[in-house]
């Protein structure tokens, strides 16, 4: 498998992430994929070769290993760290989307023209909840795969002995597994950094979450002062009408009369 091919299509995504999103590519990385590529898949090698039985009974050490261990560990996190690195392209193939578009409209009215968008990696819109989508797939693809780790071992250790009594066995035979120790802890570190990065996935998606709302309420707030203030900057230029008096104020206004200055001849 080409890690390095995966590694160079989800480095564009660092761009349009957030501080989270970095630092769950990091543990990603660096502690899962390289941990998988330097030692994991040593470690693990031919799970079928070192897995003896005390009987050379024929195919009876194939029945117990499979029996055992229907998914080798090395293959299932394969697995998962491909379908969890998968819902970050999303993100990149939609910011390829947006520059096609601010080319082509570019190239049809000019380079003068006006943008389609202020900024084609902003997560603004539909990127925004192309971003978010992306998160929840991710932190449920790794939980999903580690329930189903738990479902098949119901055990995150694995034993030094198992006990196998399945035909073609003769009887119960005993069957030893290879480094056991050293298979443990590489599982047992192989499921933290996975729940690491569910945690990751999670406080990313509420701080975005959040950060929409908070934002939402604000803009709200704004227009509302902004409408408020126009209303009142129209009330004081408006002229008075003769609407706005009180009948007793129409009834002294016109009571009045003018001061008549008679000039007397002398």
């Amino acid at each position: 498998m080409n890690w390095a091919f995966l590694q160079g299509l989800l480095s564009g995504v660092n761009k349009y992430s957030t501080g989270f999103g970095r630092i769950w590519l990091s543990v990603l990385f660096l502690f899962r994929v390289l941990v998988y590529v330097v030692a994991a898949e040593r470690v693990w090698g031919d799970d079928q070769k070192d897995f003896e039985c005390n009987v050379k009974q024929p195919g009876c050490e194939n029945v117990c290993f499979d029996y055992y261990f229907p998914v080798s560990h090395i293959r299932l996190w394969a697995l998962q760290l491909i379908f969890v690195s998968t819902p970050s392209l999303l993100v990149v193939m939609h910011v390829a989307y947006r520059e096609e578009r601010e080319r082509k409209n570019k190239l049809k009215n000019g380079e003068t023209c006006h943008t389609l968008y202020s900024d084609t990696g902003k997560k603004i819109g539909g990127l925004w909840w192309t971003y978010v989508i992306s998160l929840v797939f991710k932190a449920g693809i790794d939980s999903g795969f580690l329930y189903i780790l738990y479902s098949i071992y119901k055990d995150f250790e694995l034993p030094r002995l198992v006990k196998c009594e399945l035909a073609p066995c003769p009887n119960t035979v005993d069957c030893f597994i290879a480094r056991p120790t050293e298979k443990t802890i590489f599982t047992i570190f192989m499921v933290v950094t996975a729940a690491l990065c569910v945690l990751i996935n999670v406080c990313e998606f509420t701080y975005l979450v959040s950060k929409r709302i908070v934002s939402s309420c604000c803009s709200s707030g704004r227009r509302k002062r902004t409408s408020q203030s126009t209303r009142a900057s129209t009330a004081l230029f408006e002229k008075p009408s003769s609407a706005n008096f009180s009948p007793e104020d129409k009834s002294f206004a016109g009571n009045q009369s003018p001061n008549v200055v008679i000039h007397l001849k002398s």
